[in-house]
Parts: C-alpha cells; structure tokens; sequence
C-alpha cells in the first residue's frame, strides 16, 4: 500500500479503505480461484495496484465517462481505476466466469458501485459503445485493435472532449518488452508512454502504456 502512496495522495477516506482491504481479499480469493500469480500475490500493489494506477496518471477521464475493461481477468486494471475514478463507469468483460465471480465479490465487499461484469469475450459485445477500452497483457494490439474499434464511440460524436485535448476515445493498454514488431503488425501508430518515466522503480522498466486513439 506505500508504494501507491508514494505517488497518489489526493485519496478520500473511502478510496484509502478500499484500497487498503484490497490485499487480505485478493489473498482470500486467490487461495480458492488462481487469479494472480502465486509469486506475485505479495506485491500486489505495485505489480497490479500501482500498475493500473499508471493510466490514471496518465489520463484524467472526465465524470460519466464509460470504459470497457478487456479481458480484466482478477479485475486489472478496472478494479484499481474504478476505486480511483468512481464517477467514471467501468465494465469488466472476461471469457471466464470463475475470475469475475472474484471482481463482483471484491467489488461488493469495498462498495464498488461504478463497475459491471459480463461474461463475454469482448469481440462478442454488441449494441454497446465506450469512451475507452482498457486491456492488460491480454492480446496483441492488433487483437485489441481489432476487438475495441467496434466498441469505442467516434471522436467526432463525442461531446466529452475538448477539440484540442489529445484523449477522445481509444484504446488504452499496459504492455511491456519490446514492442516494435507488434506495433507494426498492429496497423496502428500509438502514443507510446514509458511508465518508468512515471513510477521510477525497477519493475517498471520497459513497461509501457498504449494510446490509439480512435
């Protein structure tokens, strides 16, 4: 929990208990339904909390704002941004039931009132339309691409947004390692943020976050 306080402060009393009970829930879940890895458990506000965190850091989404997490799995990166952004409306999708039993669980037990779940692979989701689709280490970006364009509602028709901001909807995903070939094969040209640049700890090397916008 301190290496989140590091960097964010301007937390309510609510957000900090809900963060703070994310650790003993995440431990008790995860001893029944394999969300997190083992070896990671222990870290789990730096390499999932914190991580999450870092589009926060990077975006500032405006209230009513409404984001699909693709593939959110244990709940990453939705469950961290809800706590963080809780007028901003948050789905989690995954293409496994069991994982999102734990987000509703969690979510229910820290008050979480701005996040859905489906059951659902995300190219499956119809007659639905986002500001923004989230995703961490789920599938390529040309995957991702491919499955968020459908569901991302159009610049032009968005009223959210300033002209000049650089945030009109898109696709924002974590990725880490060498990413040159699976942009080009993407199709896209992404806003490549370093997050290192933002949490400067170890673990964070050569981990980015991914902007397409749409």
């Amino acid at each position: 929990m301190e290496i989140v306080l590091k960097y964010f402060t301007d937390f309510s009393d609510q957000q900090l208990q809900q963060l703070k009970a994310l650790e003993l829930l995440y431990k008790e879940w995860n001893s029944k339904i394999n969300v997190i890895s083992r070896r990671d458990i222990d870290s789990l506000y730096e390499k999932h909390v914190l991580h999450s965190l870092s589009i926060a850091a990077a975006f500032k989404f405006t209230d009513g704002t409404e984001i699909i997490d693709i593939g959110t799995g244990g709940g990453f990166p939705g469950v961290p941004l809800a706590i963080f952004f809780p007028r901003v409306k948050f789905h989690l999708v995954d293409s496994i039931a069991k994982k999102l039993k734990v987000v509703d669980a969690i979510a229910n037990e820290i008050g979480l009132k701005n996040i859905t779940t489906e059951h659902i692979r995300a190219e499956e989701t119809r007659n639905r339309k986002f500001d923004f689709a989230v995703s961490r280490a789920v599938a390529s970006l040309k995957d991702l691409w491919r499955w968020s364009k459908p569901l991302l509602r159009s610049s032009k028709l968005s009223t959210k947004y300033s002209v000049l901001s650089t945030q009109t909807p898109g696709l924002i995903c974590l990725k880490g390692g060498d990413l040159a070939k699976e942009i080009s094969e993407s199709g896209t040209r992404p806003h490549v943020i370093e997050i290192f640049e933002i949490f400067p700890e170890e673990f964070f090397k050569e981990k980015y976050i991914l902007y397409v916008p749409h």
